[in-house]
């Protein structure tokens, strides 16, 4: 039986653990056995510059804590190393930059995700790891308002130049 202590300690880190994974609007569960010191570190810079959120969890915490935010169903591929990545802001972001680094090992594997609260599948796992990044979706869409001023803009001065030469 554990002691007051410790209990009082797995419960307050079970309630941070609950938070997190309320307060994510993706997460993604990868197996991260197999990768060096250095690869751990290198990934781990890659995730924090995004803003995810990466930390080794113990599966029967993560169990406890995905059973109390409704996501049961995680609880199915909750073996072996595991790793919680989340993100508070950027949907993408943690599945484009882990997917990535999986599809780079052999033994480095993605196990699950949710999204807004609803374990998704890997396909649409996969579909979220292609997405490009906001930076580049903002320019799209700014190109996309800009391409019909720029367009009017070149009539009238096509129509401005007619009429000096006239």
């Amino acid at each position: 039986m554990p002691s007051a202590k410790i209990l009082e300690q797995k419960q307050q880190a079970l309630a941070e653990l609950t938070a997190t994974l309320q307060n994510a609007v993706t997460g993604v569960l990868v197996e991260y056995k197999g990768i060096s010191v250095a690869e751990d570190t290198q990934l781990r810079n890659e995730l924090r510059a995004a803003g995810v959120r990466y930390a080794v969890v113990k599966n029967t915490l993560l169990k406890r804590a995905v059973e109390n935010v409704g996501m049961g169903e995680l609880e199915a591929c909750l073996h072996g190393t595991t790793a919680l990545a989340t993100s508070e802001s950027d949907y993408a972001a943690a599945a484009r930059i882990l997917s990535k680094y999986a599809s780079a090992s052999k033994t480095f594997q993605i196990k699950s995700g949710f999204l807004d609260g609803k374990v998704i599948s890997e396909a649409k796992l996969d579909a979220l790891a292609k997405l490009p990044s906001r930076e580049v979706l903002l320019a799209t869409v700014c190109n996309a308002f800009q391409a019909p001023i720029a367009a009017f803009a070149r009539a009238v001065q096509a129509v401005a130049e007619q009429k000096q030469a006239a």
